[in-house]
């Protein structure tokens, strides 16, 4: 093969996100620590995901424009600092061809290069044994190659052998991941995505991972009403959703036949099915009917019917409601942004003045375009964004380039360094004075959690198995145990010491009233000078944030 073109590369990369997806969940189980997150799995899946959906929009036969429609996609998808990350070596790769047609087996490889280059400025500390180290020898094999080839597929085949090369050398840099005996989560993505590349280039398929019919909740729950004025003009008015369970004594199942036959009752038909059960979805003036002919196949064991007019003269009314509410909403000069896990959380940070609380975290980290998006709703004329997660800073740190107002991003790490940032937050100051105080007052903070082990491992020379509690201190596990009261004292006393103040404990929504109790008791009887403060957190994962001044 010696030229690509728009139309291959969009399959490419299409395969390069069914390749990911597929392998999301084993990706996830390669993180270092056994807390029960999704991190670099998910965050990868759902940031080429995103560049994916947008380069399926277009059909592009030039390649430059392919790759631009792949890098805003991942760029605006981009979730924790793996994505981030990816939507960098694909900015660079996308930059480098922005102008071609079509492109070369020279020109594929310093693409390649081109990544590397533009990954590695975007991280401030580039760390080897990571997911860069294995684009970056991936990257120079691909150059290697093409002085020797002009075949694309020979130079795809030499990225992902040394990219393998390299990502199994990564517990070698990384002491880490020798001890808990895994390979870099974020590396091992990368090479998912460069498998798809791959198999398109050779002609072969990846098939998305099908599991079984969801029969936890049903296909859709809001209506897109198209632009719909006057709800009469509704063609069919009930949106009617039902689930089969076959049985084999009744009507022989076949999809296409089936499909056929619900046609006939409307329209926005979706079906789909697996061995043992049909789902079906169809906007019908006759939902009596389509369940009369689902009923032949076997049990109806879900049914759900709406009235589309009735939710349509709702969907006006709250519009109307929206627009006298922005009418008298007054401008926000300045927009204090910050991520929150748990009710009270939010609460703790609203009353501390920020103006808008995206919900998110350790379990789900939020993307650049969720972040955008509260900016440009907000219409403040500057913003600033404290992510409380380290693996949600750099995602926070691209909104900048794409709004049109200044934005600061305190690096808050933490729920704990968060709250003590909006403690010194100023209005009457710009949002560099305020950046400048409120990072400063983080650097007096210890923060802690309690959370459970999802798997059993050996880290920092604990010995953790499954289901135990651990208590962590400044991103470090320092204790393990199968008791929770006794975990959660053990990390107080590791966080407090003699010039320690305040205690300030965040109820999970884990914790019982008298586990807090407790940890109270312990606190007044061996740290008598030590000021304890509980807040209702309500955080899922943790049962416990603790912070210290």
């Amino acid at each position: 093969m010696k030229k690509i073109d728009g139309k291959l590369f969009a399959d490419m990369i299409v395969q390069g996100s069914d390749s990911l997806s597929n392998n999301a969940d084993f990706v996830d189980s390669l993180n270092v620590f056994p807390v029960p997150d999704g991190d670099t799995g998910t965050n990868m899946n759902l940031s080429m995901s995103s560049g994916a959906g947008e380069v399926k929009t277009q059909n592009s036969a030039h390649i430059g424009e392919v790759g631009k429609v792949f890098s805003k996609g991942l760029l605006m998808g981009a979730r924790g600092n793996s994505g981030v990350i990816l939507s960098q070596l694909f900015r660079g790769f996308s930059k480098s061809i922005e102008n071609e047609n079509e492109i070369d087996a020279i020109q594929f490889a310093k693409a390649f290069q081109a990544g590397v280059n533009t990954a590695y400025k975007a991280v401030m500390k580039p760390v080897e044994g990571t997911i860069l180290t294995v684009a970056r020898e991936a990257g120079e094999a691909a150059v290697k190659s093409a002085e020797t080839t002009d075949d694309i597929i020979t130079v795809m085949e030499a990225v992902i052998e040394s990219g393998q090369v390299a990502l199994d050398n990564t517990p070698n840099q990384l002491p880490v991941l020798k001890e808990v005996g895994v390979v870099d989560s974020g590396g091992q993505g990368l090479m998912f995505v460069y498998e798809g590349f791959l198999a398109t280039l050779k002609g072969e398929k990846i098939a998305p991972n099908r599991g079984k019919v969801d029969t936890d909740e049903f296909i859709n729950d809001d209506h897109d009403f198209g632009g719909i004025i006057d709800t009469e003009d509704i063609v069919y008015g009930y949106c009617t959703e039902i689930m089969v369970r076959f049985d084999k004594d009744k009507k022989p199942f076949d999809e296409e036949q089936f499909r056929q036959d619900m046609s006939e009752f409307g329209d926005s038909l979706l079906v789909i099915s697996d061995d043992e059960i049909v789902k079906v979805h169809v906007h019908s003036e006759t939902p009596g009917e389509v369940l009369t002919y689902g009923s032949q196949y076997g049990e109806l064991i879900k049914i759900k019917i709406e009235n589309m007019r009735e939710q349509h003269r709702e969907v006006l009314r709250k519009s109307a409601d929206k627009k006298i509410k922005q009418e008298k909403q007054e401008e926000i000069d300045t927009a204090v942004i910050t991520i929150s896990m748990g009710d009270g959380i939010t609460k703790l940070f609203k009353s501390l003045g920020a103006t808008h609380v995206i919900s998110g975290g350790q379990t789900m980290n939020p993307s650049t375009e969720d972040i955008v998006k509260v900016v440009k709703e907000s219409g403040c004329k500057k913003a600033i964004i404290l992510p409380n997660n380290k693996n949600i800073i750099m995602a926070a740190e691209q909104v900048e380039q794409l709004v049109d107002i200044p934005v600061a991003v305190v690096t808050s790490k933490t729920v704990s360094q968060g709250l003590s940032a909006m403690l010194n937050f100023n209005l009457e100051q710009s949002i560099e004075e305020n950046k400048a105080q409120m990072e400063d007052a983080m650097q007096f903070v210890k923060s802690g959690s309690v959370t459970y082990a999802v798997r059993d491992t050996n880290i920092d020379g604990i010995t953790i198995k499954k289901g135990e509690f651990m208590g962590i201190n400044e991103g470090k596990i320092k204790v393990s145990d199968s008791d929770h009261v006794a975990v959660s004292q053990k990390l107080i006393d590791d966080m407090l010491d003699e010039d320690s103040e305040i205690l300030t404990i965040i109820k999970g929504e884990d914790a019982t009233d008298e586990e807090v109790s407790q940890l109270e008791t312990y606190v007044e009887e061996h740290y008598e000078d030590v000021e304890i403060e509980v807040h209702q957190g309500d955080q899922p994962i943790y049962s416990f944030l603790f912070s210290v001044e």
